[in-house]
């Protein structure tokens, strides 16, 4: 059984100036992703640019936030800690205070890159496939962010990989799987490389984006069966199943559709020029 480590989630003191390592994750994540895209752009036949890269991290970083923090008040908070909005009514704009939602972040930039797209004259598809294979790096670096602030804990376990956290409410160690650590390794991690992989040739409209919400979902959903569910929700039926699963299962069919949609119908991407 391991030890956890007990790291300060305050990185840096500036006065009274706090910075967290959960909000350097995230700019590690969009950091990471810009440069990928702009990698994306460079390949030859790319119907892309460094500007229009520029332009689209801007709309999915304002997707991200605005997206994961309404979705973590509209699913976690108003149907289960309302007294956090009576005793503060300006919380839903706090995001300093943590709380995000992977999948109002997901519904988020999905709007924001649809409105990219209908602004630069592209196909939606064409767009989320461009993106599809930039998150992994940043989803791995914030679940490491969730490691260190001691949040999102799995279920007690006696495996030797587990860690020993104190229980809140009896003050003993008890091993607990780092359902962090698996969700930075298989949907951080295993997604950006499946996808990095998968997208190296040209593929149908619609099949990167579909291959990746399958494989987001399918883990996310093992992952849960492990993974100690938000306390104010508890499980939502037969002591399994989880607002995390619930969320995950229309990725999943969507992403499905997509794939044999793209396997049927195959559409050439518009993200490269025509070959002549």
């Amino acid at each position: 059984m391991l030890n956890y480590p007990k790291i300060d989630p305050v990185a840096l003191h500036l006065g009274p100036v706090q910075i967290h390592w959960y909000g350097i994750m995230y700019v590690v994540g969009f950091a990471v992703a810009w440069w990928l895209a702009r990698r994306q752009a460079a390949r030859a036949g790319s119907t892309w640019n460094a500007e229009q890269v520029d332009d689209l991290i801007f709309w999915a970083m304002v997707g991200v936030i605005v997206g994961g923090r309404i979705g973590y008040v509209l699913l976690y908070v108003l149907p289960y800690q309302m007294e956090l909005l009576r005793a503060d009514w300006l919380y839903p704009v706090k995001i300093w205070q943590g709380g995000m939602s992977f999948h109002g972040g997901l519904a988020g930039v999905l709007v924001s890159l649809a409105l990219y797209a209908r602004r630069h004259g592209r196909r939606v598809l064409d767009v989320f496939d461009f993106c599809a294979p930039l998150p992994g790096i940043g989803i791995c670096a914030v679940r490491i962010g969730n490691f260190i602030n001691g949040e999102l804990w799995g279920a007690p376990t006696d495996w030797r990989w587990g860690f020993l956290v104190q229980d809140t409410n009896t003050g003993e160690l008890v091993g607990r799987h780092a359902s962090q650590l698996y969700e930075a390794a298989f949907e951080g991690i295993a997604l950006y490389f499946l996808l990095a992989w998968y997208s190296r040739r040209q593929r149908p409209v619609g099949a990167i984006v579909g291959l990746g919400l399958v494989w987001y979902a399918v883990v996310r959903i093992m992952v849960e069966l492990v993974r100690v569910p938000d306390a104010q929700i508890g499980y939502m039926a037969d002591d399994w199943l989880t607002m995390g699963q619930v969320l995950s299962l229309p990725m999943l069919l969507v992403g499905v559709a997509l794939l044999l949609r793209a396997k049927i119908q195959p559409r050439t991407s518009g993200n490269f020029t025509p070959a002549a």
